[in-house]
């Protein structure tokens, strides 16, 4: 007896993500190990892969195996992973193989040539390239819009969150600018009162190495299955069964590698744990990215800065850098946890990193809508950033629009989903309370069971199995609900 159309489907993504296995690596390579020098040859490769990739999610005869795999006889998983084919299949047939291999290869050179022009501050020699990853990424929101009907930015948008729409955003970053700038003002006034003991450096980048490494293995990270390096722009690659994480260091503020560390090991944690069973096809993937940042924001935000972990951390400081007054506990918590507004996204405090992706989700809405020229950015950024944080980046585009990686690559529709996971993240938070009410006290005598059995239920061990909202229903009893986060922020910081 053959094999039915969905064993012929099963067998094709598999295909697809065993390729697509080495190509995740390559991109880690690329940002981590590879010599300047082999930049282009790698972008063309990855471009070349990219391309195959795309031709093999393409085949002609693909449409008639998943209309005739629609009535086949399959079980609860086989239906969802059926259902992920589908959008897979939708989502690559919308692009022509070209313009994957161009958006590829532009991005690729224009990431590279940023990790310098960054540092450089040059934005002009940054415009050069990022104006072709805008026309393509401009193409390809209309080609997707084209293929599904939703307006071009929902396109790119519902790539990275299925279903999200701009509306769905305006209306969650809506409530939450009701509430928060009054937040952070009432905040700052009462930790302007508050004595803050600054941590004395150098904190050697061994020694910060080695504290991340020591957080991540009593964060359960395989280190079997994954590894911790080195590059510009923090970030968390490869697959489930090889997880490759990176930070970045200074050695003058060990905060920003420490943080950034249990961040990307939340992405990691979720990676490691996805359904075993189904690796290899798309309902064993992650749901969606504001899933995937709910996970490393539970990690780094819920659990990282609160008091019981913070207590828990106070001790491996002085083991790794030397006893000092700023890690007695109450102190090193009042220095997580201050609200000061600054230029820099990931090195934000808790409150004001919302307004850092309001900013960015402004002015790419506005660049794909062709609203905006990509030569308008700084100035966008820079009115942003004054009316939302109060600060100014006129010139210093490398602590302003030049900050992040994304838009160098083209991924526009990712931002939202920092914020998205952010809110995520706080009512799962209050699902575990509900069902463990002593978390809390637990978290402080350094045992995780609770907090990693409940994500590892509802959420890793799930995959892709139910829509995002199925999903939260299921996980935390509503759809997502802003209450939650503010609720967790009015705890954490004015009780």
């Amino acid at each position: 007896m053959g094999a039915t159309s969905y064993q012929a489907l099963s067998q094709t993504w598999a295909r697809i993500y065993r390729l697509a296995h080495l190509h995740s690596i390559a991109a880690w390579d690329s940002a981590a190990m590879m010599p300047p020098k082999g930049s282009e040859a790698r972008a063309a490769a990855m471009a070349e892969m990219q391309a195959l990739l795309h031709r093999m999610s393409t085949e002609p005869q693909l449409q008639g195996l998943i209309d005739a795999a629609q009535g086949e006889s399959l079980d609860a998983w086989q239906t969802a992973n059926l259902r992920e084919i589908g959008r897979d299949w939708r989502l690559s047939n919308a692009l022509p193989e070209a313009l994957v291999q161009a958006q590829s290869l532009a991005g690729a050179r224009c990431e590279h040539a940023w990790r310098t022009q960054r540092h450089a501050n040059d934005w002009p020699g940054f415009l050069e390239n990022f104006r072709e990853v805008l026309r393509l990424s401009r193409e390809e929101a209309q080609r997707r819009a084209d293929a599904s009907g939703l307006a071009p930015y929902d396109a790119l948008l519902d790539k990275f969150e299925p279903a999200m729409t701009s509306a769905e955003v305006d209306r969650l970053f809506g409530e939450v600018q009701q509430w928060l700038p009054g937040l952070v003002q009432e905040v700052r006034e009462r930790q302007s009162r508050e004595t803050i003991v600054s941590a004395q450096g150098p904190f050697p980048k061994q020694a910060q190495r080695a504290l991340s490494l020591d957080v991540m293995q009593r964060l359960g990270f395989d280190f079997e299955a994954g590894r911790l390096d080195e590059s510009a722009h923090p970030f968390s690659g490869g697959v489930p069964e090889d997880t490759r994480l990176t930070t970045r260091y200074r050695e003058d503020n060990f905060v920003q590698s420490l943080m950034g560390t249990i961040h990307e090991t939340g992405h990691a944690r979720y990676e490691q744990n996805l359904p075993r069973a189904w690796l290899g096809q798309p309902v064993a993937q992650a749901r969606s990215m504001a899933i995937h940042e709910s996970q490393s924001l539970s990690f780094e935000m819920q659990l990282g800065m609160s008091p019981g972990f913070v207590g828990l951390l106070a001790p491996l400081l002085s083991a790794h850098f030397g006893a000092q007054p700023a890690f007695e506990p109450h102190a090193l918590h009042r220095l997580l946890t201050r609200v000061e507004p600054g230029l820099i996204r990931v090195d934000a405090d808790e409150l004001t990193y919302p307004a850092h992706v309001i900013v960015r989700y402004r002015i790419e809405r506005a660049l794909i809508a062709g609203e905006a020229q990509a030569e308008d950015v700084p100035t966008l950024w820079d009115e942003a950033m004054q009316s939302l944080l109060g600060l100014s980046t006129r010139g210093n585009f490398k602590d302003g629009c030049m900050q992040d990686t994304h838009w160098s690559d083209g991924a526009f529709g990712y931002f939202p989903c920092y914020t998205l996971g952010a809110m995520y993240a706080a009512q799962w938070f209050a699902a575990m309370r509900r069902a463990v009410p002593d978390l809390d006290a637990r978290i402080a005598n350094a045992d995780f069971a609770p907090m990693f059995d409940w994500l590892r239920e509802q959420i890793w061990s799930q995959g892709c199995r139910w829509t995002t909202a199925e999903l939260v229903r299921r996980a935390s009893g509503e759809v997502l609900n802003t209450r939650h986060y503010r609720r967790h922020l009015e705890a954490r910081y004015l009780n």
